[in-house]
C-alpha cells in the first residue's frame, strides 16, 4: 500500500530534487555495486550494477554537493558553507565490492563515502545470517532435487536469535558456509579496510554482527553497539558515528541516552527515509537499492514526505 501511494504521489514531482528536497542534508545508503550475480545477496538485496551506480552518482551530483564526514559535521556547526544541499554517501556491511568496485568509481569522481562495517565479518570470519538465508534459498531454487522439508520462503523469515538454525539447514543441503567464505570472500579484509582509510574513506561501526535491534533487549543493543565502536577505536577507524543494521525502528530513548553518555558520538544513523527523529543526533538515511533510479527513488520519497506532512507523521517518536 505504501509503495502504491508513493508511486501515485511521485507523479506530481517536478524533478528539481535539490529544490524540493525538504531537508538540508541527504543521506543515501547502498550496500553493494556489482555486475556479477552474488548468491549471498540475490534474494535479500536489489544491488545495483556499475552503470546504474554511476548514473545515480552523476544524477545526484547535479542536485546535491557530496561532502566528507568532517565537512558534514562542520556544516552542522556552522563552519562549512556548501553551494548546494549536502549529501553524505554511505555504504553498509563492509562487502568486498565496496573496495573493489565502488571505491575506484568514487575516487575517479572525487566522492567520499563512509563504509559502515560489522567487525564479526572482517576477513570473512563469518557470514551474516541474512546472507546465509540468501545462499540457502539460492541453493534450493537452483537444485533439481526438491526437499519438501525445507521451504524457501520460510528460510527468509528466520530471525537473528534463531540464526543457528541456518547452519543445521545448510548441513542438510550440503552447503558449506566456510568454503563459500574462502572462495567467494564476500567481505573486505582488514588490509582492504586499512587501505580505504588511507585513501580517505571512512570506516565506522554498524554493530558487531548485524542483529535486528528491536529483537534485542536494551542491554544487548548497547553491548553489540559499544563492542563495534570499541573495535573502531582500537584500529584507528572512525569512532564518532554509528549506523544501525537493518533499521532502528523500535529502539527506545533509553538506548540513545545511554549510548551518547558512554560514547563520544557525533551522530547515529537510521534508515527511515526522509524523516526527523525526536533524538536529534539520530539522522535518517534513504535506501537507494529499490530497483529504481536514484531520481525515481527520491521523487517518491519527497512526495511521500509531503503527504505525511499533512498528517504530522514526519517526526519519529520514541518511547
Amino acid at each position: 500500500m505504501k509503495h502504491k501511494l508513493m508511486n501515485f504521489l511521485a507523479k506530481s514531482e517536478n524533478g528539481k530534487m535539490g529544490q524540493s528536497f525538504p531537508l538540508d542534508y541527504f543521506l543515501p545508503v547502498y550496500h553493494c555495486v556489482s555486475d556479477e550475480r552474488l548468491p549471498h545477496l540475490d534474494h535479500i538485496l536489489q544491488y545495483k550494477n556499475v552503470q546504474q551506480f554511476e548514473d545515480d552518482l552523476d544524477d545526484l551530483a547535479g542536485h546535491f554537493q557530496f561532502v566528507t564526514w568532517d565537512e558534514f559535521k562542520d556544516y552542522f556547526k556552522g563552519n562549512f558553507k556548501p553551494k548546494k544541499k549536502i549529501a553524505l554517501l554511505t555504504f553498509d556491511d563492509g562487502l568486498r565490492e565496496f573496495a573493489e568496485v565502488a571505491a575506484p568509481i568514487l575516487e575517479r569522481k572525487g566522492i567520499y563515502a563512509i563504509n559502515f562495517i560489522n567487525p564479526a565479518f572482517i576477513d570473512n570470519q563469518d557470514l551474516m545470517f541474512r546472507c546465509k538465508e540468501s545462499l540457502i534459498v539460492d541453493t534450493i531454487k537452483n537444485s533439481t532435487v526438491k526437499n519438501r522439508e525445507i521451504d524457501a520462503d520460510g528460510i527468509l523469515k528466520i530471525r537473528y536469535k534463531d540464526k543457528n538454525k541456518l547452519d543445521d539447514i545448510a548441513e542438510k543441503l550440503g552447503i558449506d558456509f566456510n568454503s563459500y567464505l574462502k572462495q567467494q570472500k564476500p567481505y573486505q579484509s582488514f588490509s582492504q579496510l586499512q587501505d580505504l582509510a588511507k585513501k580517505g574513506f571512512g570506516i565506522s561501526a554498524h554493530s558487531w554482527d548485524h542483529p535486528l535491534y528491536h529483537e534485542l533487549s536494551t542491554g544487548d543493543q548497547l553491548e553489540n553497539t559499544v563492542r563495534s565502536i570499541k573495535y573502531m577505536k582500537e584500529n584507528n577507524f572512525l569512532s564518532d558515528s554509528f549506523a544501525f543494521p537493518f533499521t532502528d525502528f523500535g529502539v527506545e530513548k533509553v538506548f540513545f541516552e545511554n549510548l551518547f553518555e558512554r560514547e563520544q558520538l557525533s551522530y547515529t544513523f537510521g534508515s527511515a527515509g526522509i524523516k526527523v527523529d525526536c533524538m536529534n543526533k539520530n539522522l535518517h538515511r534513504i535506501p537507494m537499492e529499490t530497483g529504481e533510479s536514484a531520481s525515481r527513488t527520491l521523487q517518491k520519497e519527497i512526495a511521500y514526505y509531503q503527504f505525511k506532512k499533512f498528517l504530522n507523521k514526519n517526526i519519529m517518536i520514541r518511547k
